[in-house]
């Protein structure tokens, strides 16, 4: 994954690791995973590292200790600490052993998303956010610009994070509870009104380029939607 952000997650929670890393690695980051504060600074020691999403409830080091001690190997890093800890004074302990944000869990994947590509804009690092084509589409997710040969499309925030998650998976089958989950919220559990909404309007948007090789938002009855490029259906 050439180019691609490094982030260090440090999670010793199999469960939530999972999740996180699966999480981080379709939105376009170079993931290495930790379970152990030992892990996490050898990690931080042997190579860059861009970005690291710290546990503090580590089986062997104490996760404020881990921090400091990443900080000072890698003062260019984004810190930030997800922990379970919820006390003022643990925020403060973090923040001041150099963490740069402070997440309780559990934590909404959407917000964790948008709080790493704010820290990662803010740095002026996009490497996280890849540009994705598919035939004449072009989605550059760092600057959230999508283009169709070249001309711009318009879309609003959540078009866009919709169009780029179907993109991420061309071809793939994407079921509503996953677009919900990953462009609104994982614990959404109301009516999926507002995904049919977005659709229709992405749709709409990319309909205006004829003799351009736009692909389309499939509908698969009873399960989600595909993105695909029109005649590639299987």
């Amino acid at each position: 994954m050439e180019g691609a952000t490094r982030v260090l997650l440090v999670e010793d929670d199999r469960t939530i690791g999972d999740v996180l890393r699966s999480t981080l690695s379709e939105s376009g980051y170079d993931v290495r995973w930790e379970t152990s504060g030992s892990g996490a600074l050898d990690a931080a020691g042997s190579g860059p590292v861009d970005l690291a999403l710290l546990d503090l409830g580590l089986p062997d080091l104490d996760g404020v200790d881990v921090c400091r001690r990443v900080r000072a190997m890698r003062p260019e890093a984004i810190i930030v600490i997800l922990t379970a800890r919820t006390s003022e004074m643990d925020v403060v302990l973090g923040l001041e052993a150099g963490a740069d944000d402070y997440l309780t869990k559990p934590v909404r994947i959407a917000e964790l998303l948008a709080r790493v590509r704010a820290h990662l804009r803010r740095s002026g690092q996009t490497g996280g956010a890849p540009s994705l084509e598919i035939g004449d589409l072009g989605i550059d997710v760092g600057s959230r610009r999508v283009t169709v040969a070249g001309t711009e499309v318009a879309l609003r925030t959540k078009e866009f994070d919709l169009l780029a998650r179907l993109a991420r998976e061309p071809d793939a089958a994407v079921s509503r509870d996953v677009l919900m989950a990953d462009v609104w919220d994982e614990h959404w559990h109301g009516p999926t009104k507002t995904l049919d909404v977005h659709v229709a309007a992405v749709r709409k948007r990319l309909s205006g380029f004829p003799g351009r090789r736009v692909p389309v938002i499939t509908t698969l009855r009873g399960y989600g939607f595909r993105l695909e490029l029109p005649g590639t259906e299987t």
